[in-house]
């Protein structure tokens, strides 16, 4: 199931307003793009939500042990500076620029672009609004952006590279770099010491 957009058009809601809207409609998860759109996500799978449980534990480990930032699920949105409200499905904020936020900033949808985000894409989402979202936390700050896009899983003991998958690793400045699985990841200076295996999915 893909998500929903709504064209809100001549419809301006202020942040507070898409807030409130968010608040009263809990049972929906819903974003914002930076042209105003209203997307309804749908929910995720048992595969791709193992999946990403699964990342948010290993970037959550790493975080516990080096204490440099806080790290956030998919239930978070980010009300970024250049526009949009989004919600990656893992992110993670230095300690510096979190606590730069007063109470209410964090309580509410944090004024603030994640330092990195993790991007999953499943069989059954489109890939050109999950590249414009990438595109959207860049033009607000993004250091670092893993968009893993999965494909149906290979057969046992075939795995050859490029049959299971691929990652977009978004940069600030730099050309979008993909990588076929099986890969390992590298959380390079935004996220020192961290690694993260992708094996063909």
């Amino acid at each position: 199931m893909s998500a929903v957009i709504l064209n809100l058009d001549t419809v301006e809601l202020t942040d507070e307003q898409f807030y409130r809207l968010c608040q009263v409609n809990r049972d929906w998860q819903l974003e914002r793009t930076a042209k105003g759109e209203l997307v309804v996500m749908p929910p995720v799978g048992g595969i791709s939500g193992e999946r990403e449980a699964d990342f948010i534990t290993d970037l959550g480990l790493w975080n516990r042990q080096t204490r440099l930032g806080k790290v956030f699920s998919s239930s978070t949105i980010f009300r970024l500076p250049k526009g949009g409200d989004r919600s990656p499905d893992a992110a993670w904020v230095s300690l510096e620029r979190w606590e730069s936020l007063n109470l209410e900033q964090q309580e509410k949808f944090p004024p603030i672009c994640p330092d990195f985000v993790i991007e999953l894409r499943s069989r059954t989402d489109d890939l050109s609004p999950l590249r414009e979202k990438m595109q959207e936390y860049l033009n607000s700050g993004l250091r670092l952006g893993w968009l893993i896009n999965l494909t149906p899983p290979a057969a046992p003991l075939s795995c050859r590279r490029g049959d299971g998958g691929e990652v977009e690793i978004y940069r600030p400045n730099q050309s979008v770099e993909i990588i076929n699985l099986p890969a390992t990841l590298d959380g390079e200076n935004v996220l020192p010491g961290f690694t993260l295996f992708l094996p063909c999915f």
